[in-house]
């Protein structure tokens, strides 16, 4: 098999992630110039490779693609001959997918089940805070583990008991099968016992609906969350990358890279696990807002 040299995929990505922030930046004749540079170097880098070409399906946990969009558009760049097609089904789903191979990588943003190890592989890739959203304008700044497992089960039903203004508390969460509610529920020790107010099926719409309402309460990753909502902090302890990664942040989970046992991957599916798993590409995982664990 032909690898992707790791010298080839980070000039790529570099290039890749300097024309992103100049798009960000604005249009000037300097930004100009540096996108022609960051694409002469890009394309020097495809030039030297190509040689691959087909599909890499992956598909799964929804918080997952911001952090496999730059490795994505790295290997689509070095090998134009190589799609990476991604479908947001879920947790759940992405396992589901590697196990019965309609997947070529499944991805899951939750540790694998004992019984679903019998099938499939995990690598871990990157650590994610799963951040407790509270709506601007609530006066409520931390929540306990304890604290928070009383709200979700409906011991606590009113924002006034746990310092905020009086106003029952309306829960967010995320459907049956998504791993940011697998995760959230399974470290709050609330499995299956929430009494949510709406069950919803992407990370975006819980934040849009915490956004929208003053007497909601949800959860999401941190990749996630921008400034149209506010972060609780639990136990005293912001969700951070830092306090994520040195373990001090208890509201956290594992972002998986799910591959079939008996199956082998394709040369352009293993050039794209090969780096987005490798120290290179840690850089690249940070930017996307989770705390890579290989670098």
């Amino acid at each position: 098999m032909k690898k992707i040299t790791r010298r080839s995929f980070i000039a790529v990505c570099g290039a890749a992630a300097a024309a992103m922030a100049l798009t960000a930046c604005g249009g000037s004749a300097s930004s100009t110039a540096s996108s022609a540079a960051a694409s002469s170097t890009a394309s020097s880098a495809a030039a030297a490779s190509g040689t691959l070409s087909g599909n890499v399906a992956t598909g799964g946990s929804t918080p997952l693609k911001n952090v496999i969009a730059a490795p994505t558009q790295g290997l689509a760049e070095v090998e134009p001959g190589v799609t990476v097609s991604y479908d947001p089904t879920g947790s759940g789903a992405g396992i589901t997918g590697a196990t019965d191979k309609t997947l070529d990588i499944g991805l899951s943003s939750r540790a694998l089940k004992d019984e679903e190890k019998n099938d499939v592989d995990g690598t871990t890739i990157a650590l994610d805070g799963i951040a407790i959203i509270v709506n601007k304008e609530s006066k409520v700044a931390d929540l306990t583990i304890d604290q928070l497992k009383q709200m979700f089960t409906g011991e606590i039903t009113n924002w006034s008991e746990v310092g905020g203004d009086d106003g029952e508390i309306v829960l967010i969460g995320r459907e049956a099968g998504s791993g940011t509610r697998d995760g959230f529920e399974s470290i709050v020790d609330v499995k299956d016992s929430c009494k949510y107010a709406q069950e919803l099926t992407a990370t975006g719409a819980v934040i849009s609906a915490v956004e929208a309402n003053p007497l909601a309460i949800g959860y999401a990753s941190l990749s996630a969350v921008g400034d149209t909502v506010s972060m609780v902090t639990v136990g005293g302890v912001e969700c951070s990358e830092e306090t994520v990664k040195d373990g001090s942040y208890e509201v956290q989970r594992p972002f998986v890279f799910v591959t079939n046992k008996s199956a082998t991957l394709s040369e352009q599916a293993q050039a794209f696990f090969d780096f987005a798993t490798s120290t290179d590409a840690a850089d690249l995982i940070r930017t996307a807002g989770a705390v890579p664990v290989n670098e």
